[in-house]
């Protein structure tokens, strides 16, 4: 077994939150019409920072340093995790939206949405949101190890900033296909989500090693 699936395997086992796997559900919003659908990728970092909590309360992070193992490797070990759950996230969100793009898209309710619908442009604010939560509260936390307020609730008032921005957008002259209810505008809509993977990895990256550096220079 690789170190990656080790690490994967401890985090599964003794740290994670049963709420981390739970709140996939709520990927399922997608097919809500009339209502901000992007909000459940809230839900979905919300069960994530379950995880941080349950592992701040058994102790996790000073059992982790007491293994054979580096301080780098338990930051890895917590990205692993994360980004297992957001590839999940992201597997369920972009197939709930190929159902509504394909089988759904001309029924009634969507068309006449005045909400962002399910589409790529949806996947990739999606990943937009995750990218932000890794590189504000997950590095934020690795800054002490202990504490992780401030870091959410800054990734709080900027992930619902995001969220209230796809909908405005979608109301500007010129921007009226980000909302499309189908596959209409497809290379901008795969455009946008090309981007929104390469920001997503390039966050996560960033995230991991500066959230490395600084538990290096923690004296638990």
């Amino acid at each position: 077994m690789s170190e990656n699936a080790k690490l994967l395997r401890k985090e599964i086992k003794l740290a994670s939150s049963p709420l981390s796997y739970f709140f996939l559900a709520f990927t399922l919003m997608a097919f809500i019409p009339g209502y901000p659908i992007l909000v459940s990728q809230f839900f979905i970092c919300l069960g994530l920072f379950q995880t941080f909590q349950n592992g701040r309360e058994s102790n996790d992070i000073i059992y982790s340093v007491m293994l054979p193992i580096s301080k780098k490797s338990i930051v890895k070990a917590r990205f692993i995790f994360v980004v297992f759950i957001e590839m999940i996230d992201f597997i369920l969100t972009l197939t709930f939206s190929l159902i509504r793009m394909g089988l759904m898209s001309n029924l009634s309710p969507y068309l006449t949405n005045p909400l962002m619908n399910a589409n790529f442009f949806f996947v990739g604010f999606s990943l937009l949101i995750l990218a932000l939560f890794n590189l504000i509260f997950v590095r934020g936390f690795f800054k002490t190890g202990y504490y992780f307020a401030k870091s959410f609730i800054a990734f709080i008032v900027i992930a619902f900033l995001l969220v209230a921005a796809s909908e405005v957008l979608h109301y500007l002259p010129g921007l009226q296909f980000i909302s499309t209810s189908g596959f209409e505008e497809l290379p901008k809509q795969l455009i946008f989500l090309c981007v929104s993977i390469i920001v997503f990895v390039l966050f996560t990256i960033w995230g991991e090693i500066s959230a490395a550096k600084s538990f290096e220079k923690i004296d638990l």
